[in-house]
């Protein structure tokens, strides 16, 4: 198969870090810390008999609701949908757990790959690899990968395409 052959449509074959769910986690928890706030200044400072009572009783629940999604579902379901593979020729992704969304790279493609840590991620010692195109699709990014795995994937991809535009010159 060469470089520009179309790739099969399949599910990518590598998992996330287990370490992207104590992240998401994380997020979650902030996330519902966040919220809190909101709903307390808002049933502590709108009157009792204010324009909504229902709203009272109704925005804490709906934030338990939201803290059991973003805290205990949400991680676990993101760690088994997510999904990202590098094979000789392309880099896959799968992404979404409520949209999904399936992204083919092929290395002739590649003209740019980054390795960026954000600050929850460097906690947790994850990286995200980022595999940029001229397509107007944009940057395509494979989360939350152990950081010396995302390294050595960023180094592959970069060498790859390196030798892919050689061979075209």
């Amino acid at each position: 198969m060469t470089a520009d052959a179309a790739a099969p449509v399949r599910d990518p074959a590598w998992s996330l870090s287990r370490s992207a769910i104590g992240l998401w986690v994380t997020e979650g928890v902030f996330g519902t810390l966040l919220y809190g706030v909101l709903v307390a200044a808002f049933v502590l400072f709108v009157p009792a008999g204010g324009p909504v009572p229902v709203l009272r009783w109704l925005l804490p629940a709906l934030l338990a609701v939201y803290a059991v999604v973003a805290i205990g579902v949400r991680p676990w379901v993101r760690y088994r949908v997510h999904r990202w593979e590098v094979t000789e020729e392309a880099a896959y992704t799968l992404t979404g757990w409520l949209t999904r969304t399936w992204t083919l790279v092929p290395i002739s493609r590649i003209q740019t790959v980054d390795v960026t840590r954000g600050v929850l991620q460097q906690l947790f010692g994850l990286a995200t690899v980022a595999v940029l195109t001229a397509s107007s699709q944009g940057t395509v990014r494979v989360l939350h990968l152990e950081a010396d795995v995302a390294h050595r994937v960023a180094d592959d991809l970069a060498r790859r395409a390196e030798l892919v535009r050689d061979e075209a010159t």
